[in-house]
Formats: structure tokens, C-alpha cells, sequence
């Protein structure tokens, strides 16, 4: 078995419950006990190599959608609501309908260019639609987020964590190491993300299991 995906987006809930939910300290020994237990349950109980049964794609509600919408939310400001439109594309993306949340998105960023929020909307629902994979459109959103405001994280955040998920490590250390070098001064979001990027090398830095050898 594959480790690596599987710390990957362990990594990465720590990262938005400690860092953009802003989880207490004295929450995280819990939190993390609870990502253990279900990396365990998954380690004792999940097998990938059966055979799936095959049934139609109907998009289900799932806890990504509603967990990158309120970590979205967390990293503006909140005395200034999204457009209609966002808040539209938000309503599909809790139900797991992240092609729908994207089209209105698509349109939205065409009216106003500007718009910030919607590029990185737009960004996380390319994302989920691909399952965690942070495809061309994807990585274009984000930037397109970056050049609307250069000074704010979430667009370099919100990529590092889909690169997690995708298994592009050294992309994802660059991405966020190049963010905290290139942060406004006093930033307050600077010291947190410099733990994390210090959790996130020390994860690293740890050997991977070595595959049992074949029989002889």
C-alpha cells in the first residue's frame, strides 16, 4: 500500500482545521488522534485492489465541498460577503456538484476579472470536479487569484494543498516556501505558515515503509 496520498491529505486537513479554522492548541492532540484512527481503520479494513461495482456517476454531497468553502471563507474578510454568484457556485459545491459550482464560476470571472475569491473558487472546485488533482484550469484560477491580489495567501495555500493531495511534494514545498518569502511584512498568517512549512519538511524528511520483497 501507497502511503504517501494518505498522509498527504491528512496532512493537508491538519493544515486547514489547525491553520485556517484555527483550531486551538489544546484541540489538536484530538484532532489528530481522530486522523490516526481513521488512517488506522483505512489501513485495517481498506482494500483498493477489489473490484469496484459499477454504477451511474451521480455526484453525492461530500465533505470536501462544504470544509474548502468554509476555509475559503476564513482567509477573507468577512465583513465583505461574496457576489451572488460565488454563493450560488458554493450551494452546488456542498451537494458534490463541482462541474455545476464551476460553470457559474466561469462566467463570473468573465464579468469581473478582478474578482479575487471567485478565481480561487473557481480553483478549488476545478480541484474537487478532479478529484484532488490540480489540473491546468485549476493552476491558471489560482493565478489568475494571485494577479487580482498578490498579497494574499490563499491562492498559494489552496494550491501547495492540492499539490499534497496529488503526491507533488517538492512542487507543493516550493509553492509555499516561495509564499512565506514573498510575504507583506507583519503578516499575520506568516508564523503559522512557517510551522507548518517546518511540519511539512519534517513529514519529509521521514523514511518511506519499504515494499515487502517478492518470493524468490
Amino acid at each position: 500500500m501507497n502511503w504517501l496520498p494518505i498522509l498527504a491529505l491528512a496532512l493537508a486537513a491538519f493544515l486547514v482545521a489547525a491553520f485556517l479554522a484555527k483550531l486551538p492548541r489544546t484541540g489538536w492532540t484530538l484532532f489528530g488522534a481522530g486522523l490516526l484512527f481513521g488512517l488506522t481503520g483505512y489501513a485495517t479494513q481498506g482494500n483498493p485492489q477489489l473490484a469496484g461495482a459499477p454504477k451511474d456517476a451521480v455526484p453525492t454531497p461530500t465533505e470536501a465541498g462544504p470544509a474548502m468553502i468554509e476555509a475559503r471563507r476564513l482567509l477573507f474578510d468577512p465583513s465583505q460577503p461574496p457576489s451572488a454568484d460565488i454563493t450560488l457556485s458554493d450551494g452546488f459545491a456542498r451537494k458534490g456538484q463541482f462541474d455545476d459550482a464551476a460553470g457559474i464560476l466561469r462566467v463570473s470571472v468573465r464579468e469581473n476579472p478582478d474578482d479575487a475569491e471567485a478565481w480561487i473558487a473557481l480553483g478549488n472546485a476545478l480541484v474537487e470536479h478532479a478529484e484532488g488533482v490540480p489540473t491546468a484550469a485549476a493552476m491558471f484560477a489560482y493565478s489568475r487569484a494571485e494577479a487580482a491580489d498578490p498579497d494574499h495567501p490563499a491562492a498559494p495555500y489552496f494550491l501547495g494543498v492540492a499539490l499534497l493531495r496529488s503526491e507533488r511534494f517538492a512542487d507543493a514545498r516550493g509553492v509555499w516556501a516561495q509564499m512565506i518569502e514573498r510575504a507583506p511584512e507583519g503578516a499575520e498568517w506568516l508564523p503559522a505558515m512557517q510551522q507548518r512549512l517546518a511540519q511539512l519538511d519534517a513529514m519529509l524528511a521521514q523514511p518511506m515503509p519499504q515494499a515487502a520483497p517478492g518470493p524468490q
